[in-house]
């Protein structure tokens, strides 16, 4: 089932999709996406992906892809694992509020 939600941007087509059959979330056009894994019995997102098309780079679809991500994992107190170069590298940097919901070795997040 995909369920919308809403990302800042201009119009619908930064209107950010959970396609949970697809284990993604995705932007409307389903152009941008960010793939997950569930890992730790279900109570963690492994965020193994993230993809802009280069015709949308540059417009912050990345980061509206995460944030989408993050309060999805935050709202079903699940941790989020980074494996993502971008969520780890660059998202989370950039974000630090959210290393609350960052799983943690050992143990879950802070949620």
């Amino acid at each position: 089932m995909a369920t919308g939600m809403k990302s800042e941007g201009d119009g619908n087509k930064n209107n950010i999709v959970w396609n949970e059959e697809q284990q993604r979330f995705e932007t409307e056009d389903k152009d941008a996406y960010v793939e997950y894994v569930v890992r730790n019995n279900r109570k963690a997102m492994d965020l193994v992906h993230t993809f802009v098309p280069s015709s949308k780079r540059g417009l912050g679809l990345a980061s509206h892809l995460c944030v989408a991500a993050f309060q999805h994992a935050q709202s079903h107190s699940l941790s989020i694992i980074p494996t993502c170069s971008y969520v780890s590298d660059t998202f989370l940097p950039r974000n630090p509020s959210w290393n609350s919901v960052v799983y943690k070795e050992g143990g879950k997040s802070n949620i």
